[in-house]
């Protein structure tokens, strides 16, 4: 398959709900890589994939990437928790360090600010200030790392760009087991789990509510920053 525009950055996310804004207007498109089949979202020089929420979803789905439009610039995108009082809904945070929990092991980002921890878990508030003192982050998340070792086995520059999605001390409800093995989150049976259990209703209320504050938030951070990692590419490629 050839393409009239070379896809020169290439976003991995975990859900479609995270970038909702950009993917709106983008062409969609399937193709499989290693016996699975993906749904890649093309605009001008810009293609996204939806890798599903943790390690293995966001590693796959680079690999995937990388391997079928051969990107300059691979970048991690998507929600994260904050692991600093000082970080809020909404607020864009881009590392100079990704530190993959499993083994401690760093990558640096060019141009970043401060310290991404990738957790396997979604993390509780307890398990948020054990990540802030041990590893001296400001925010959490369940893929960057994953994408961070794909680019760089293959030579290629990795960027990351989280937006916040809960704050340091908020509570997440119970999510980790609606979380299929592809890494798509069971919308309907969480739902269903919620309805029953009142006490769940105001978490689940301003999780939705912040979660749509980050995506829109994400989506337009995103959209400003596009140009100018073109520009970096081909500054680097001139």
């Amino acid at each position: 398959m050839s393409f009239a525009t070379p896809h020169k950055l290439a976003i991995v996310v975990a859900l479609e709900r995270e970038v909702r804004g950009l993917i709106d207007k983008a062409r969609r498109v399937e193709r499989e890589y290693g016996d699975r089949k993906f749904t890649f979202f093309e605009h001008d020089e810009t293609v996204i994939v939806c890798g599903g929420i943790g390690i293995e979803g966001a590693r796959r789905a680079a690999e995937a990437v990388i391997a079928l439009y051969h990107p300059a610039i691979v970048q991690s995108a998507g929600f994260a928790g904050a692991l600093d009082a000082d970080l809020h809904i909404g607020d864009i945070f881009s590392p100079a360090v990704v530190v993959d929990a499993r083994d401690g092991s760093r990558v640096a980002v060019e141009g970043g600010n401060g310290v991404l921890i990738t957790f396997m878990t979604v993390a509780d508030a307890n398990q948020k200030m054990n990540l802030a003192h041990s590893y001296g982050a400001q925010a959490v998340d369940m893929e960057a790392a994953a994408v961070a070792a794909a680019a760089r086995a293959h030579g290629i520059q990795f960027a990351a760009t989280k937006v916040i999605s809960d704050e340091l001390d908020f509570e997440m409800p119970e999510t980790a087991r609606f979380i299929d093995s592809q890494g798509q989150f069971r919308t309907t049976a969480f739902a269903v789990f919620a309805a029953f259990r009142p006490w769940l209703w105001p978490r689940v209320s301003i999780l939705a509510r912040n979660s749509n504050k980050a995506a829109r938030a994400l989506a337009e951070h995103l959209q400003a920053l596009r140009p100018h990692l073109t520009d970096v590419i081909e500054a680097k490629t001139s």
